[in-house]
């Protein structure tokens, strides 16, 4: 991948010309083999501690190698970032992940299908939903039952998926703002994240981890009063939007920050994977609601947000402006669910629990009437209702891959089943991950300070990472 600064190209003008020719010499550099047409080459190889210190002897260079951060949220113990330095120009960087281990596909290995989506959920804790409905929608397309879901329950998992998508993008914009000093950056966006925070209680009784999109639709329909609500909001969350546009937009300290750093053009996001608002900066409008729609998103009005600059700024653009689009599509949602009443669950009751599942009124366990409705009238949903409470539903063997626009890229689920009442196997692919490739790509070549903003226009979330 082509790049002005690249570590791997100083390394190749130290060497002999005798090893050049060649295509012999240290390990840890490139070749003439590896240029073509003059480009210069990256090369993308493991490793860890001891691997660095080995290169820096076999080069008889003298090189400071440092640990940087703590610095975005995502450092704090969780993202190792070493950084090669000639004074305080980046030569190399190298991310070092792992740290948070939390193990949750292997656990959902070990849960029924439905105790999976409180597994996944807390993968990346800022998009709890997108998580949530790709493992839903995989389990849906094995079980052979997507043109069974309802439609108002299609709309819900819609409408809380775009709030979502605002919540992830304000805690980006407010740590990326904490970092490069602007603390009123970081209030403004928690702020306008609490108004949606409170939707996201109401609705599912908690605030993060929702467990709220289930297999077959959700857990609960809206309760009363709900839309109001969210009308009420989405006029207060553009007000806050306006005054981050008016902090960040024009502002002449995060232009000079961000304007041309963290550079990546469109064919290193194709060479490393990249997708989100960081591929959508290099000016092509990649997005899979529109590419590949699930959950009715074909028939939302709503635009994809792109702009040319390729770097942390237009990123920075990018998302501001998709958190717009997301309040259109959030307004359309609510126009639907006045019209559309019905159930919020496949009819199936092997699927379905027998009764509509209700929150009780401390905001935990299930409501009276729900418990009257399992226990005193019917002999078959309390049946029913064991089976799925013990045991779970049974999924037919095979396997699927249902890909999300997340509010980071490409988000999806490989769920396979060996016919089972819990998963054989659920891999995510989640963006954080991929991105997070981008951190050489990003830092190489810049200043040390770049770097920070660099992570940051990426928005990587370690729990999706090291899950």
């Amino acid at each position: 991948m082509a790049t002005e600064n690249s570590a791997a190209d100083t390394i190749y003008e130290d060497v002999p010309a005798q090893e050049q020719g060649s295509g012999e010499r240290d390990p840890y550099a490139t070749t003439d083999a590896d240029r073509e047409d003059g480009a210069r080459v990256f090369n993308a190889t493991g490793g860890d501690w001891g691997d660095l210190v080995d290169e820096a002897t076999a080069l008889h260079e003298e090189r400071i190698v440092v640990n940087m951060g703590p610095q975005h949220p995502s450092t704090h113990g969780v993202l190792r970032l070493i950084l090669e330095l000639d004074g305080e120009t980046v030569t190399e960087a190298r991310a070092g992940i792992g740290y948070l281990h939390t193990g949750i596909e292997k656990n959902m290995e070990y849960r029924n299908w439905v105790q999976g989506v409180t597994f996944c959920t807390r993968m990346d804790y800022l998009t709890p939903m997108f998580q949530e409905t790709t493992y839903c929608l995989g389990i849906e397309r094995l079980l052979g039952i997507e043109d069974q879901i309802p439609e108002r329950a299609s709309i819900i998992r819609v409408l809380m998926m775009e709030l979502t998508r605002i919540n992830s993008h304000l805690v980006c914009l407010g740590t990326g703002g904490m970092e490069l000093g602007a603390t009123t950056v970081m209030t403004v966006g928690f702020r306008e994240r609490e108004r949606i925070l409170r939707i996201f209680e109401a609705v599912t009784g908690l605030r993060m981890n929702n467990a709220y999109i289930r297999p077959g639709g959700v857990a609960q329909d809206l309760p009363h009063g709900c839309l109001d609500q969210i009308n009420g909001t989405v006029g207060e969350l553009r007000k806050g939007l306006h005054e981050l546009e008016l902090l960040l937009n024009e502002n002449p300290i995060l232009k000079g920050r961000t304007k041309n750093v963290g550079y990546l053009d469109l064919a290193g996001c194709m060479a490393l994977g990249i997708t989100g608002p960081i591929l959508r900066s290099t000016g092509l409008p990649h997005d899979l609601r529109k590419s590949q729609p699930y959950c009715g998103y074909e028939t939302y009005d709503f635009e994809v947000v792109t702009r040319t600059g390729a770097d942390a700024y237009d990123r920075i653009r990018i998302r501001l402006d998709e958190m717009y689009e997301s309040l259109k599509i959030v307004e359309q949602c609510v126009e639907r669910l006045k019209k559309v009443t019905g159930p919020v669950m496949v009819a199936d009751k092997k699927i379905a629990w027998p009764a509509q599942l209700s929150v009780g009124s401390d905001g935990q366990g299930n409501s009276l009437d729900h418990i009257r409705e399992i226990m005193g009238t019917s002999m078959e949903s309390l049946i029913h209702h064991f089976k799925l409470v013990t045991e779970g539903f049974r999924v037919p063997a095979g396997q699927a891959y249902v890909p999300i626009e997340s509010p980071k890229g490409e988000l999806g689920c490989h769920i396979v089943s060996d016919g089972g009442t819990r998963p054989y196997r659920a891999h995510f692919r989640d963006p954080s991950f991929n991105n997070l490739q981008a951190v050489a790509a990003l830092s190489e070549g810049g200043q040390v300070a770049d770097v920070i903003v660099a992570v940051a226009s990426i928005d990587p979330v370690m729990g999706g990472v090291d899950r």
